[in-house]
């Protein structure tokens, strides 16, 4: 049925498409046609006009009148609506139009642009004008019948579509209706007695089409539920038994991940663990024992039995035959039971084994292996991630040291050798007592260096209580700008902008350090009113630069050795294999200038 109505539109709509191709242009034919009258009878006024009044401008209008009259005649338009066929009435009347046009009218006018004689064929033609307009009204006419024969057959085509479309409609709501919606109908009523319970019911539809098969497999289902309904209680009870065992091994899982990443695991957690773990899986005992690959002897941590003693190390020979395995092994003893061995391992190493006795007449079924495998992967992270802790506790120990030891040395160090000179030097200015003057330079040197060096411990130490006390470098300059800022009663801006690079804690200690050296020399020596930091990423690549500028004095030489504020600055730069510029600001004071690259820039770019 939709083959046919898809045929009907189709020759519909193709059969209305060439009529109305053979249709057009029908008007624009008739208003050309029916122009040729009024041109007819314009020629017959321009006529008798050049006959009263033989103008020039007449006859030139006549000219053209013939001419445009001439053109219409065998315009396109008309041309294109005319049948091949001599015998049809529209091509005779076109004929007649055209012999009386170039037989009777054509040549008594041609005459009549050159002299203005009137002859007795003048009168003639204006006898025979109306008879060749009435020729022309009958070709008007001709061709209206043939361009509205044209649109009955249009009508008559799409009528016959129509009525066909709606039969094959009509035809196919019929088939529908009893081929398919009926028997549909009747499997929703089989559908609702099964909703009810009646697993009995079967359908009486048969044949080899979509509904008898659809009927057949309707009856399939029906027996299939009636077998399954039989069973039900049974798989019920079966699935919340696995479903039960699931939950409790979640639950173990869940309580095993608590007690070993919640403190660091000792041996009370791992003793914890594998009685939960035997608690739930219900096999028997359950040993821990640690042994990486370069030890000898492994230590057994946690065990279940009842004993405190491992049932492994009772029955092994040495550690070497129970920390063999590096996949889950299942091992059978002489006496029935078996042994479940699961290696502790993470992605990088074996840390030593977790083994699980089962007794005789019993096998591990596949969801206990899974489990204890699981549990094994945990234990076996767990002790990596401790491992891995400790070892950056010790790191971050020993990086400390070297930061603090590196401070002693660039600051306390250097003020305490300096100090060690002068004491040499007043020494000797002691033994001659009649150099006053040298003794007395000599110890006010050394109280200065004294002084220098207790102003560099209490600053280290400020540095270092900064620096445990936040992990931040833009709160530990903020902190230490407040401070030189209270201290002094001086004005600091502070400006932080370091984007996504990230420093190392020794770069943070070199910048600190650099600033709160820049920051006392401010305070000293350059009676400053206003100072500026500024510690800004470059996006041209990827450097930093720190500017520490104030409205002092500027820099200005001294004579002082003990001074090292300068020289420590330019070391640290150069520890940060920085540049450090000493530059006056413009509108006077000083600028302190370090442009570096983090190391984690520069091992990103290699």
């Amino acid at each position: 049925m939709i083959a046919a109505i898809t045929v009907l539109a189709i020759v519909g709509m193709s059969t209305s498409w060439m009529v109305a191709e053979t249709t057009q242009g029908n008007g624009e034919a008739i208003n050309v046609a029916g122009s040729l009258r009024m041109q007819s009878w314009r020629m017959a006024s321009l006529y008798q006009r050049i006959l009263h009044d033989p103008n020039p401008t007449h006859r030139s209008d006549l000219q053209q009148a013939i001419q445009r009259f001439e053109t219409d005649l065998a315009a396109d338009s008309i041309l294109s609506v005319l049948p091949t066929d001599e015998t049809t009435p529209l091509k005779q009347v076109y004929r007649q139009v055209e012999s009386g046009w170039q037989q009777r009218i054509k040549p008594d006018l041609i005459p009549l642009l050159t002299t203005s004689t009137t002859t007795s064929a003048d009168a003639a033609l204006l006898d025979a004008i109306p008879q060749f307009v009435a020729h022309i009204n009958d070709l008007v006419k001709q061709i209206e019948e043939a361009t509205e024969a044209k649109i009955l057959v249009l009508r008559v085509i799409l009528g016959v579509a129509v009525i066909g479309t709606i039969l094959a409609v009509i035809l196919s709501i019929y088939l529908v209706n009893n081929i398919f919606v009926t028997p549909l109908k009747g499997l929703l009523g089989l559908t609702d007695q099964i909703r009810q319970g009646n697993l009995a019911v079967r359908t009486d539809l048969a044949g080899e089409d979509e509904i008898g098969q659809l009927g057949r497999a309707f009856d399939l289902m029906a027996e299939d539920l009636s077998k399954l309904y039989q069973d039900l209680e049974a798989r019920v009870e079966q699935k919340t038994a696995e479903l039960t065992r699931s939950n409790r091994s979640l639950d173990l899982l869940y309580r095993s991940i608590t007690r070993l990443h919640g403190i660091a695991p000792d041996r009370d957690v791992f003793h914890n663990v594998l009685k939960d773990a035997e608690a739930v899986l219900g096999l028997g005992n359950g040993t821990i024992c640690l042994k990486e690959d370069n030890d000898q002897q492994g230590d057994v941590v946690a065990t279940t039995s009842s004993d405190g003693k491992s049932p492994l190390c009772q029955r092994a020979n040495s550690c070497a035959e129970c920390h063999d395995p590096h996949a889950a092994r299942m091992d059978t003893l002489p006496d029935g039971r078996q042994i479940l061995r699961m290696p502790l391992t993470d992605a990088e190493k074996r840390y030593g084994m977790l083994a699980v006795d089962v007794p005789a007449n019993t096998t591990a079924e596949r969801w206990q292996v899974q489990l204890l495998e699981a549990l094994s992967r945990h234990i076996g992270v767990t002790i990596a991630s401790e491992q891995r802790s400790e070892q950056h506790r010790r790191v971050s120990l020993l990086e400390e040291r070297a930061v603090i030891a590196r401070e002693l040395h660039d600051s306390l160090a250097q003020s305490l050798a300096y100090m060690k000179i002068q004491v040499s030097r007043l020494r000797t200015a002691v033994k001659n007592p009649a150099d006053v003057t040298e003794v007395t330079a000599a110890l006010e040197e050394l109280r200065e260096g004294l002084n220098s060096s207790y102003q560099q411990l209490r600053e280290l130490l400020s540095t270092f209580r900064l620096r445990m006390e936040d992990d931040d470098l833009g709160m530990a300059l903020a902190q230490t700008t407040t401070e030189f800022a209270e201290r002094g009663n001086l004005p600091i801006t502070l400006e932080v902008s370091l984007g996504n690079l990230n420093l190392t804690p020794n770069e943070e200690i070199h910048l600190l350090q650099i600033v709160r050296e820049a920051l006392s020399n401010t305070l000293k020596h350059a009676h400053a009113s206003q100072t500026w930091v500024s510690l800004q990423r470059q996006d041209d690549n990827n450097s930093l630069q720190l500017r520490i500028e104030d409205d002092g004095a500027g820099i200005q030489k001294t004579a002082n050795l003990h001074h090292y504020g300068m020289a420590i600055m330019d070391e640290r730069a150069r520890a940060l294999h920085g540049i450090l510029q000493y530059l006056p600001r413009a509108g006077g004071g000083t600028c302190v200038q370090l442009d570096f690259t983090p190391k984690t820039r520069i091992a990103h770019a290699a």
